[in-house]
C-alpha cells in the first residue's frame, strides 16, 4: 500500500505540472484558435531566467520566481500576441503549426544566447544548457519528510502541490465569479458576437495569452528541480501535457486541469507496474507518448468537412500557361551553374556543404508531398529518415550493394509511413501533427533502441557508392550526382502535381467531401501521399547518411524533424524547387553566420525559428512571396500612365429607378439627403461598396434609417442583404463610400467601436452565447442585477431556467433572450439579419412586437428579411436590394405587388 501511495504522490507532482501547462494551452487556444507548440519553450525560457536570477545573480528564490511568473511570462505572452499570434489567427492551420514550431526553436536559443552575451560582458551568469539537479523555490537542498511507512515527500513536491491547488482555485474563481472570466468564456463561445456586443476580442485574447504564459512560467519555475534546464525535456513535457488539453477538448479548463493530474498518476502507475514491458528497451520513457497517441485517437472529435474549402488557399500561379523556358529556365540555369561550380570555383569544404544541402533537399521535398500537396502536417519525417538509413546501413554491413540497400531502406520508410498514417489519418490539423509526433517519439524511444537495428552508439557505416569510373567518395562527384538526382525528383513531383492523380490530391486537399462525391477515395489518396512522402524522406535519408558515411540512431530525432519542417515551410512548401532552396540554406547559413557574423551556435537556430515566424506575414513562404511581389510591381507599372502616377478614371454611379419623389426623402437611392432642419439620421449608408476577399457584393448602396423608424430591406438570396448588415455593423470593411452614425463618419471604425457607439447587430441565426447560462448572457449586456430582474419579470420563462445553458433553449426562446436585454437599454441602432429565421408563426409575432417596442423607444431599426408579408406589417420604409444595388426605396404604403415580384424573381410585370 505504501508503494502505491508513493507512486501516486510522485505522479501528482508531474501531473500538477501537466495541469498547469494544459490549462494554459486550453486558455490560449480557446481565445485565439491557435495551438501553441511553443508553450513548453515559454516554460523553459522562464525556468532559465529564474535559474540565472537565483543562482547566477544571487536573488532570493521567491522574489526571482515572482518576477518571472508575474512580470516576464505575462509580458512575453502579451508581446507575442500583439506581434505574431493575432496575425497567425488569420492564416491557414499549416502556417500556424509551423510558425509556433519556429517559436519553439527560437525561444530557448534566444535565452541561451542572451546568457552567453551577458557572460561575455562580465555578468555573473552560470552555465545553463542541460544543467540538472538545480534548486527550486524552496530550501536547497530540499527538506524531506516521511509521513507514512515507505512514503516520502520533499519540500519541492509540497510547494508544487500547494501552488497548483491555489492556482486551481484562483482559476475557478476567475472564470466563474468575475466579469473578466465571463468575458473570456464568451469570447471562447463566440468570438465575433463578443465584438458585436462592444467587447474587444483582441484584448481578451491578449489577456488569455498573458494568463497562459504566466501558467507556463509557473510550471517552468516549479519544474526546475525535476527537469533541470533541458529545452528538449521541457518540449517533451509540453507534448505530454497536450493529452490533458485533448481531454478538455481544447475548451474546458477544469477538464484539462483534472486530465493533467490524472495523466501524471497514470504515467507513474504504468511505469511502476507494467512489469510485462521490462524487456522492452525504452518502454517506460515512451509511456507518455503512448498515452498522448491513444488520447488523440479516442478523444479527438472528427470535424465536419462537407461544404468547406481549405483555409490556406494556394497563391495565384502568375506563370500559369507560360512557356517552359519562362517557368523553368531560371531553375535549370541554376542547376547547371551549381553543377559546374563543383569543378570550378568551390573549395572542397564548400563542395561538401553544398552536397550536404542537396542531400537534405531530397528529404525536404518529402514535405512538399505530404504538406504541400496533401495539407497534412507530418512531424515524423525524421523517423522515416532514420529508419531507412539504419536499414540500409544494416544491409550494407552484410555485403548488400548500395543500390539494393537504398531501395530496401526506401521501401521500409514507405511501409513505416503507411503504418503511421493508418491510425492517424482519421485526425486532422493539429491533432494529426501531434499524433505523428507522438509516434516519432515512440520510434526514438523504442524502435531505434533495438540493438540489432541501431548497432550500439557507433551505428552503421554507409560507404559512398562507386559506379564504374564514377567514384562518389569525391564530394564534387557526389555533388554533381545529387544535382541530377534532385532535378529528376523535382521534375517528377511537378509532373505529379499536374497529372490526374495530382489533381485528385489537390481536390482532396481543398474539399474532401466534393472529391469523394466525384469518385475520389479520400482515405486512399491521403495514404498514398503519406506513403510517398515517407519513401522520399527515407531515400533522402540514405543519401544524407552516405554523405556522412555513417548513421546512428540519434542523428535525426523527432525534434530534428520539427526544425526541418519550420525551415521548409518558411521557404515555401508547395513547390519542390523551394524545398531545394531550403536545403541549401539550411546547410550553408550556419557556416556563413559563424564566419562573418558570430561564432555562437545559437544565432542560426534563432534565425531558422524566426523564418517560421515570418509566416504570419507570408503564409506561403519567402520564396513564394517573390514572384507574387514581382507580379504586383509589373501590374502596377502596366497601369501607370506614361507621365507617371496612376490614371484613376472616375467610376460612374449606378443608375437606380426612382418613380416617386417621396422616396428620396425616405432614404431612396437617388441620395440620402434629408430636408433642411430635419433630425440627423441615426444610420446612413452612402454609396457603400463592399465584399469579401477582393470580390465585391455591394455596389453603391444608399440607405437612411432615422430614430424611431423601421427600414425593411427585402430581396432574394444572394442580393447582398447580409453583407449590407455586416458592412453597417463594421464586420465587413467598406471599399468605397461611407457609413455614418448620428451624423458621425464611422467608416473606419470596426465592429467593437460601432457597438460601443450604439450600433448593435443581431446576426442571422441567434445572437446568443450557447455555452453560457441565460443569466450570464443577460449579464454581458446588463451588468446591473436590477435590470436583469426586470427582464425576468417581463419573461418569466427565462427566470425559471436562468441557470441552464442558452443553447438548450428552443429557437424562439433564444431569439427572445437575444432581444430581451435591449428593452432595458435600447441601442441607438439595431440591425437585425433575418430575426424570424426558423421560428414558428406565433413566435414571429412576439419577436416583431419586441422590435416595434424598440422602435417606439426611439431605436432606429434596419431589418433584413426573407418573409416580405410579415415584415411589411411593421415596416415604415421598404428598400429592395438586387445584385448588390438598391433598386427601389420608399414608404411602406407605396409597396406594390409587381415590385415584390420584380425584387424576388427578377421579373418585370
Amino acid at each position: 500500500m505504501g508503494d502505491l501511495l508513493a507512486v501516486v504522490l510522485s505522479g501528482l507532482v508531474s501531473g500538477a505540472l501537466y495541469a498547469l501547462l494544459a490549462t494554459g494551452l486550453v486558455l490560449s487556444y480557446s481565445a485565439s484558435g491557435l495551438f501553441n507548440f511553443a508553450h513548453g519553450a515559454t516554460a523553459y525560457l522562464c525556468a532559465l531566467t529564474f535559474y540565472e536570477l537565483h543562482s547566477g545573480l544571487g536573488w532570493p528564490a521567491v522574489p526571482a520566481a515572482l518576477l518571472v511568473v508575474c512580470v516576464l511570462a505575462p509580458g512575453l505572452g502579451w508581446a507575442l500576441d500583439r506581434l505574431m499570434f493575432r496575425r497567425l489567427a488569420r492564416v491557414g492551420e499549416t502556417a500556424q503549426i509551423v510558425a509556433t514550431i519556429g517559436l519553439l526553436v527560437a525561444l530557448p536559443a534566444a535565452g541561451l544566447w542572451a546568457v552567453e552575451l551577458l557572460a561575455d560582458a562580465g555578468a555573473p551568469m552560470k552555465p545553463a544548457e542541460n544543467q540538472f539537479g538545480l534548486p527550486g523555490v524552496g530550501p536547497s537542498p530540499a527538506k524531506a519528510w516521511q509521513p507514512l511507512e515507505g512514503v516520502g515527500i520533499d519540500s519541492d513536491q509540497l510547494i508544487t502541490w500547494v501552488v497548483t491547488a491555489v492556482v486551481a482555485v484562483a482559476l475557478w474563481v476567475l472564470m466563474r465569479h468575475t466579469r473578466l472570466g465571463l468575458l473570456l468564456r464568451a469570447a471562447v463561445d463566440n468570438r465575433s458576437l463578443t465584438e458585436l456586443r462592444g467587447i474587444s476580442a483582441d484584448r481578451l485574447s491578449s489577456v488569455a495569452w498573458m494568463i497562459a504564459s504566466g501558467l507556463a512560467g509557473l510550471a517552468g519555475v516549479l519544474a526546475t528541480p525535476l527537469l533541470g534546464l533541458s529545452a528538449h525535456d521541457f518540449t517533451l513535457f509540453l507534448f505530454v501535457s497536450a493529452t490533458a488539453a485533448v481531454v478538455g477538448r481544447f475548451a474546458s479548463v477544469p477538464l484539462a486541469f483534472a486530465g493533467g493530474l490524472g495523466l501524471g498518476v497514470l504515467q507513474n502507475l504504468a511505469v511502476g507496474y507494467a512489469h510485462f514491458a521490462d524487456d522492452i528497451t525504452g518502454f517506460r520513457t515512451a509511456v507518455p507518448f503512448l498515452i498522448l497517441f491513444a488520447g488523440l485517437l479516442v478523444l479527438t472529435r472528427r470535424t465536419r468537412t462537407a461544404g468547406t474549402a481549405a483555409v490556406d488557399a494556394p497563391p495565384v500561379d502568375h506563370l500559369a500557361g507560360a512557356p517552359w523556358v519562362r517557368r523553368w529556365g531560371v531553375w535549370a540555369g541554376a542547376a547547371v551553374a551549381l553543377g559546374t561550380a563543383f569543378y570550378t570555383v568551390t573549395t572542397p569544404f564548400w563542395s561538401g556543404l553544398l552536397a550536404q544541402g542537396l542531400a537534405l533537399a531530397l528529404v525536404f521535398m518529402s514535405f512538399t508531398v505530404v504538406t504541400g500537396l496533401g495539407a497534412m502536417v507530418s512531424l515524423a519525417q525524421g523517423t522515416f529518415v532514420t529508419g531507412a538509413a539504419l536499414v540500409a546501413g544494416l544491409l550494407m554491413s552484410r555485403g548488400c550493394p548500395f543500390v539494393a540497400a537504398a531501395a530496401v531502406g526506401t521501401c521500409v520508410a514507405a511501409v513505416l509511413g503507411a503504418l503511421v498514417a493508418l491510425p492517424a489519418l482519421r485526425l486532422g490539423g493539429r491533432s494529426l501533427a501531434l499524433a505523428t509526433l507522438a509516434l516519432a517519439f515512440l520510434a526514438d524511444q523504442v524502435l531505434f533502441q533495438m540493438r540489432w537495428l541501431r548497432n550500439g552508439d557507433s551505428g552503421w557505416s554507409v560507404p559512398r557508392p562507386v559506379f564504374g569510373p564514377v567514384d562518389l567518395s569525391d564530394d564534387r562527384a557526389l555533388g554533381v550526382a545529387l544535382v541530377v538526382l534532385v532535378a529528376v525528383v523535382a521534375a517528377g513531383l511537378s509532373a505529379l502535381r499536374n497529372s490526374p492523380t495530382g489533381r485528385a490530391m489537390l481536390a482532396v486537399r481543398s474539399a474532401p467531401a466534393a472529391a469523394m462525391a466525384s469518385g475520389v477515395s479520400v482515405l486512399r489518396t491521403k495514404l498514398l501521399l503519406f506513403t510517398l512522402s515517407a519513401g522520399l524522406a527515407g531515400f533522402g535519408g540514405v543519401m544524407y547518411a552516405s554523405y556522412n558515411t555513417r548513421i546512428t540512431a540519434t542523428d535525426f530525432t523527432a525534434m530534428t524533424g520539427l526544425v526541418w519542417l519550420a525551415v521548409v515551410v518558411a521557404a515555401g512548401v508547395r513547390r519542390p524547387q523551394y524545398a531545394i532552396v531550403a536545403g541549401l540554406v539550411f546547410a550553408l547559413a550556419p557556416r556563413v553566420l559563424s564566419d562573418y557574423v558570430t561564432s555562437s551556435a545559437h544565432l542560426p537556430v534563432i534565425l531558422f525559428g524566426l523564418a517560421g515566424l515570418a509566416l504570419a506575414n507570408d503564409p506561403d513562404g519567402y520564396c513564394a512571396a517573390v514572384p507574387v511581389r514581382l507580379a504586383r510591381k509589373r501590374a502596377a507599372a502596366s497601369q501607370s500612365p506614361p507621365g507617371g502616377g496612376v490614371d484613376r478614371k472616375p467610376v460612374p454611379p449606378p443608375v437606380f429607378e426612382v418613380r416617386e419623389p417621396e422616396a428620396r426623402t425616405a432614404g431612396g437611392p437617388a441620395g440620402p439627403t434629408a430636408p433642411a432642419g430635419a433630425p440627423v439620421p441615426a444610420l446612413e449608408l452612402r454609396g457603400v461598396t463592399a465584399g469579401y476577399d477582393g470580390g465585391l457584393v455591394l455596389h453603391g448602396v444608399d440607405l437612411v434609417v432615422r430614430r424611431g423608424e423601421i427600414l425593411a430591406v427585402l430581396g432574394p438570396n444572394g442580393a447582398g442583404k447580409s453583407t449590407t448588415c455586416r458592412a453597417a455593423a463594421g464586420l465587413v470593411p467598406v471599399a468605397d463610400g461611407s457609413v455614418r452614425v448620428g451624423g458621425r463618419d464611422v467608416t473606419s471604425d470596426g465592429a467593437v467601436r460601432r457597438a460601443r457607439g450604439g450600433v448593435l447587430l443581431a446576426p442571422e441565426g441567434r445572437g446568443i452565447f450557447p455555452a453560457l447560462s441565460i443569466e450570464e448572457n443577460l449579464a454581458l449586456y446588463l451588468a446591473d442585477a436590477a435590470e436583469r430582474d426586470a427582464v425576468y419579470e417581463r419573461f418569466p420563462r427565462l427566470r425559471e431556467r436562468r441557470q441552464i445553458p442558452a443553447g438548450a433553449l428552443s429557437g424562439g426562446e433564444q431569439q427572445l433572450l437575444a432581444l430581451a436585454p435591449l428593452l432595458q437599454r435600447p441601442p441607438e441602432v439595431l440591425i437585425a439579419d433575418e430575426p424570424s429565421l426558423g421560428l414558428a408563426p406565433r413566435v414571429v409575432e412576439e419577436v416583431y412586437a419586441l422590435l416595434t417596442e424598440l422602435r417606439d423607444a426611439g431605436t432606429a431599426l434596419l431589418l433584413v428579411e426573407e418573409k416580405a408579408a410579415e415584415i411589411l406589417g411593421i415596416a415604415d420604409t421598404v428598400a429592395y436590394l438586387s445584385q448588390g444595388r438598391v433598386s427601389w426605396c420608399g414608404p411602406r404604403a407605396e409597396v406594390e405587388a409587381d415590385r415584390l415580384t420584380e425584387a424576388y424573381l427578377g421579373i418585370a410585370t
